[in-house]
């Protein structure tokens, strides 16, 4: 098609992916194209905006590699994530869910550790948590034999791949469901942390205004045939960034109850002082156990980093 005038660019655009044999992908490109095309008229978008638009993008890239995901850290930090995973759970977010962010650190391989076992691998200096959690269809079943993978930040606020002080998979593990859809475990209580700000996504944030804390909470993963593969986190109630969130992933269900226990004995007899206990129960929803595609796939070498925190 012969180019007249700026209409014209869209609808030869549109034009040429009718070519493509699959029908979701013509779909998916021809609602980006018409978006992203009328994005530029609205903004009236200059050859320097654009010029930066696209450096921004490759810096996305440059800023990846195997212990950091700019890219998923980035679509977090617009609200992207959070809202695709709303919208393909609960019924097509039309129910209360189980679901949330995978976030940019997850690793599998996870080392087995049987239940009521430890996932502190390293000295983590923090109060004692343990943990219950339960697993159940909608309709209130327990689901015996699920793999879960749980993983969390170090009170200092490091995942162990960004921090070379900490063991290989220190505060992780991967339990199974017992015949009570049960698992238990002891690590630490999680801190809020700083996500990264020496790229794309700090560059975001600053032009916004913004801080680039997220609130403590554990991450988990549970996957069995015959159920989604279900992806969570369970956020600590008295965080002062729940509000607030740089990734905006927090919802009102998975708040949970961490109990401060001050005189209460201690599950384990080293336990010296205060020491917390969480009990949560998570909902699988029917579908396809299918696992995501691990955002990293290695662990930091070197110095500890410094995140610094945005006002």
């Amino acid at each position: 098609m012969i180019i007249e005038n700026h209409k014209d660019v869209t609808k030869a655009v549109l034009s040429e992916l009718q070519r493509a044999p699959n029908a979701r992908f013509r779909e998916i490109m021809s609602a980006l194209v018409r978006h992203l095309h009328d994005f530029v008229r609205e903004t009236g978008l200059t050859e320097e905006e654009f010029r930066a638009a696209t450096d921004y993008i490759n810096a996305i890239g440059k800023h990846s590699n195997e212990t950091h995901n700019e890219a998923v850290l980035i679509a977090g930090s617009l609200g992207l994530s959070a809202l695709i995973c709303l919208i393909n759970n609960g019924e097509h977010g039309t129910l209360e869910t189980d679901h949330n962010l995978l976030g940019p650190f997850w690793r599998m391989h996870s080392p087995i550790t049987p239940n009521g076992g430890s996932i502190v691998r390293s000295p983590t200096p923090g109060p004692a948590l343990f943990v219950d959690a339960w697993f159940r269809d909608r309709d209130g079943r327990e689901i015996a034999g699920a793999e879960v993978d749980v993983w969390h930040s170090s009170p200092e606020g490091f995942y162990e791949n960004q921090d070379p002080i900490q063991a290989d998979m220190n505060l992780r593990g991967k339990f199974f469901t017992d015949a009570d859809g049960h698992i238990s475990f002891r690590s630490v209580k999680p801190a809020g942390y700083p996500i990264p700000i020496d790229g794309p996504t700090g560059d975001l944030l600053r032009a916004q205004g913004r801080h680039n804390m997220r609130p403590a909470h554990l991450h988990v993963l549970a996957k069995k045939d015959g159920f989604k593969t279900l992806i969570s986190q369970v956020y600590v109630q008295d965080d002062k960034y729940l509000e607030t969130d740089a990734q905006f992933g927090v919802t009102r269900h998975l708040i949970g109850d961490y109990v401060r226990h001050e005189n209460d004995k201690a599950p384990a007899a080293d336990v010296k002082g205060p020491w917390y206990s969480l009990a949560h129960t998570f909902v699988m929803e029917a579908g396809d156990a299918k696992l995501p595609r691990p955002p990293i796939t290695g662990k930091a070498r070197g110095e500890r980093p410094k995140i610094p925190h945005l006002a």
